[in-house]
């Protein structure tokens, strides 16, 4: 929850406004302002004050226990120019808070804390336990001193200026470790840990036994992902409330699924209570991995509980990023949000020059020519496998016409595959050149580099019968130049010689231009593969010298 404080009638405006915007995540303190602190200090995660950032900072001087346990807070002023994010940049959530309330406001997001002003992920920020010296390493990495990743197990972290050698070091595992001077240690949720118990187990004897295994193993309990378990016990009160103090979720099978996993340790007592051979090693293999360690028992007498782990393999993951047609202010806030969190980024070298300043200090990029687009959903994929986040860029919308498909196609379910939508080409044209896909479209490839001139001719006149508006992309080019006319030939069997054509090239571009013509007077030599041509249909209009199709056939029947 957020609580909102403020001390004025303009303060109150706006507070009013962040609260009308986030019905369900905020509440309004009333009263004197430092009673409302004091409250919204010890009852929510986050606090907004519109005061003065002074006044704000001695109200809660008085209050502060630790930077892990603190709320976040974030001052607005009285004009609500800006958000400051005070305290509790990383932990508490401020630095995305004062992002957020900027949006809904119109202020200026104003956050000092060093990673962040430099384009550095914090350590405390990647959503993983870090313990050690935090603080130590991230002054290293800020003042470009050699750190070197140890990672003992793969995890897609983002970018990181890391070296091979170094006197700092970022560590990532899941063994117990005793972070050493000039360490920070990063904790992955690679573990899962299968528990059976009898009916009635007590929790300090589930606790007690899984923590045991997880000591003698070496294995840190920061990195537990999951207790799971058989359906049968997701109301086992053992369980559920080991599973809270471990602050991990239970997570249960049904008995015929797990039945089917081959285990090193089967028995027939749990067959005979709930219907599968094994429940602690099984549930901890369901999903994959490598048994750490076999089932064992509690030591109870007699044993109440049961327990296996087994670690799994970090995923890596794979971001599909459509980059849209070119402009900056195109580019969506969830493909700039990928881009800065992929360790490793491939694409064609040009679109990749289109970006490059939004990338973190220690993005690996790799970039090719045209052509190669095989070859690099590839190395994508490859990249995703070795447990990397990766990013693999395309213009426009990354699943039209671009890289979405190769990359799928290469792709298998070992990694986690996430499609960001950017804006196409057709969309950008079609919005400078008025409305001209009101009505039903289709967007069709005159390239036959991939697909047969006989294929695409049979889909262009398809179109042409259907009455579908169409936009062509890659119409032209200087070893294709006999494509587009034969194109428009079909279609002229269909359409009238006046039907309104839009040839818009590079879209959303410094050098972009726009031209509506008709079908009968555009000139296929005026066409190049970076122009988009959309063609109506027979309701498409010019209007005050827009092209637009309207969303039904009434202007055409009222024309007759």
């Amino acid at each position: 929850m957020i609580g909102l404080i403020a001390a004025t009638a303009a303060g109150a405006a706006a507070r009013d406004r962040l609260a009308a915007a986030w019905p369900d995540r905020t509440r309004v303190y009333g009263g004197p302002v430092a009673d409302a602190v004091r409250a919204a200090f010890a009852e929510c995660d986050r606090l907004v004050c519109f005061l003065a950032t002074g006044a704000v900072v001695r109200l809660v001087a008085p209050l502060l226990a630790g930077k892990t346990s603190d709320p976040g807070v974030v001052c607005v002023d009285e004009a609500g120019r800006f958000a400051v994010s005070l305290l509790g940049g990383h932990g508490g959530g401020a630095n995305d808070l004062a992002r957020e309330v900027g949006e809904v406001l119109g202020a200026e997001p104003v956050v000092t804390t060093a990673t962040d002003a430099v384009g550095l992920p914090g350590l405390d920020t990647l959503g993983l336990p870090v313990e050690g010296d935090v603080a130590a390493v991230s002054r290293a990495l800020l003042d470009g001193e050699a750190v070197a990743l140890r990672a003992e197990v793969a995890w897609p972290l983002p970018p990181l200026p890391v070296a091979a050698e170094g006197a700092y070091t970022v560590r990532v595992t899941d063994r117990i470790a005793e972070p050493v001077d000039g360490e920070a240690v990063l904790r992955p949720p690679t573990l899962v840990v299968g528990v059976g118990a009898s009916k009635g187990a007590p929790v300090e004897e589930v606790l007690g036994l899984v923590e045991d295994a997880l000591r003698e193993a070496g294995l840190s309990r920061a990195s537990v992902a999951e207790l799971a378990t058989v359906d049968a016990k997701s109301g086992e009160p053992g369980l559920v409330e080991a599973a809270r103090r471990l602050g991990v979720p239970l997570v249960t099978y049904p008995a015929g699924e797990l039945a089917r996993v081959a285990v090193p340790n089967p028995s027939d007592a749990p067959l005979a209570a709930v219907g599968t051979p094994s429940v602690a090693e099984a549930a901890a293999l369901v999903g994959g991995g490598e048994l750490v360690v076999p089932k064992r028992k509690s030591a109870g007498r007699p044993a109440m509980a049961t327990c296996a782990v087994v670690r799994r393999p970090g995923r890596g993951r794979l971001a599909v990023v459509g980059l849209g047609p070119g402009a900056r202010d195109l580019l969506t806030p969830r493909a700039r949000d990928e881009l800065r969190r992929a360790s490793v980024l491939v694409g064609l070298d040009q679109y990749v020059d289109q970006i490059r300043d939004l990338l973190r200090p220690g993005t690996r990029v790799l970039e090719s020519g045209l052509g190669a687009e095989e070859e690099r959903a590839r190395t994508a994929v490859a990249e995703a496998r070795r447990g990397q986040a990766v990013a693999l860029i395309g213009s426009g919308d990354a699943g039209v016409y671009a890289m979405a498909s190769p990359a799928l196609a290469e792709a298998s379910d070992d990694i986690d595959v996430v499609g960001v939508p950017g804006v196409t080409a057709a969309l950008a044209a079609g919005a400078l050149l008025g409305a001209p896909l009101g009505h039903d479209h289709v967007s069709i490839s005159l390239s036959d580099l991939h697909t047969p001139w006989q294929v695409i001719e049979r889909r262009v006149r398809a179109a042409a019968e259907a009455d579908l508006v169409v936009t062509f992309y890659n119409p032209r080019s200087r070893g294709r130049n006999w494509q587009l006319p034969k194109a428009l030939a079909v279609l002229a069997g269909h359409r009238a010689p006046g039907t309104p054509v839009g040839v818009v090239r590079n879209a959303s571009r410094a050098d972009e231009s726009v031209r509506l013509t008709t079908l009968a007077a555009l000139d296929p030599a005026t066409v190049d593969m970076m122009t988009v041509v959309t063609v109506g249909n027979t309701a498409t209009r010019r209007i005050a010298g827009r092209m637009v199709t309207p969303r039904g056939y009434r202007w055409q029947e009222e024309a007759r």
